[in-house]
């Protein structure tokens, strides 16, 4: 064993997450044989999908968890010559983009989206990713053969992504006018969106509201949303009647933020009360009317009596 492989085993193993394109996940690897390595690092490493040069966009603090001899090692990190391959293979995925495009038109392919074509940094694989909603296209397999064709030499992948994903490798403002999205800036992995997100937030259900440019849920319904959950474990639901210091009212909208709701009271309007100052009524709101008809029938029961006796 060498002094510089005895002194590795002696140091706590540096895992980092690296990321192969703007949509792919990150993946870890082992660089703990490099000193100097932090984010925004470049590095080659080995994949399923041959070798790929990546970008160092994490720093796993929590090693305990992970299998680390399942954990493959980075190879180097990238150098002026990697880099400079690099951009070849960007102008070759241009010329791919092209191509594919191309091809869409001759044979009138329907259905599908493409979106951006990948290929790996060893030059073997190209990989065109699209979105499609039914996995209905048209003369997809006269697609396929026809790019066989075109690159002889590449193994050729189609990769289905969500419409999430597009979003994301586009970029641009966001819904909301935030500039730069929040799938672009810092999402890594898309949760599940339901409406009823929205509706516990008490959001507009208006799809120009909660829909993003994906056309799908907005995924920062997902961010407060456990917050407005827990928040409302205890709060009375809305047209519920309730009593007020300022008399008997219904429940019109609730803040369960802040603890509060807003109850409509008669011949006074609209207040807003702490809820540990209401009270939750069950059963149906009384009626004066009703209330006085039993003692109108005990008074005429009563004369009814008299005049038998008599």
């Amino acid at each position: 064993m060498t002094d510089q492989e005895s002194i590795q085993e002696q140091r706590k193993p540096v895992i980092v997450g690296v990321r192969f394109s703007k949509i792919s996940k990150s993946y870890n690897f082992d660089a703990t044989a490099f000193e100097d390595v932090k984010l925004g690092d470049f590095v080659v490493v080995q994949t399923t999908r041959g070798w790929q040069l990546g970008e160092i966009v994490d720093v796993i603090e929590d090693i305990s968890t992970l299998e680390l001899d399942k954990v493959k090692k980075i190879e180097r990190k990238a150098t002026e010559s990697d880099l400079k391959k690099r951009v070849e293979i960007e102008e070759n995925e241009q010329e791919a983009n092209m191509r594919i495009a191309k091809c869409i038109r001759e044979l009138n392919v329907e259905g599908m989206k493409f979106i951006y074509t990948e290929i790996s940094f060893d030059g073997n694989c190209i990989t065109f990713h699209y979105t499609s909603e039914d996995d209905k296209i048209t003369n997809f397999k006269r697609m396929q053969d026809s790019l066989k064709k075109d690159f002889p030499k590449h193994k050729i992948n189609f990769h289905k992504i969500g419409p999430r994903d597009a979003a994301k490798y586009f970029g641009g403002m966001g819904a909301c006018g935030l500039e730069i999205r929040c799938c672009a800036r810092f999402l890594t992995d898309f949760d599940s969106i339901s409406i009823r997100m929205a509706k516990t937030q008490g959001i507009s259900l208006t799809p120009t509201d909660i829909t993003g440019m994906c056309e799908r849920l907005r995924c920062c319904l997902n961010y407060e949303y456990c917050l407005y959950r827990d928040s409302m474990k205890g709060m009375p639901k809305k047209n519920k009647r309730v009593m007020t210091p300022k008399g008997e009212g219904r429940i019109r909208d609730v803040y369960p933020l802040r603890k509060t709701v807003l109850v409509s009271l008669p011949e006074i309007g609209v207040k807003e009360f702490p809820v540990e100052e209401i009270e939750v009524l069950n059963g149906l709101p009384e009626n004066p009317q009703q209330r006085n008809k039993p003692a109108q029938n005990n008074e005429q029961n009563t004369s009814n009596h008299k005049n038998n006796v008599h």
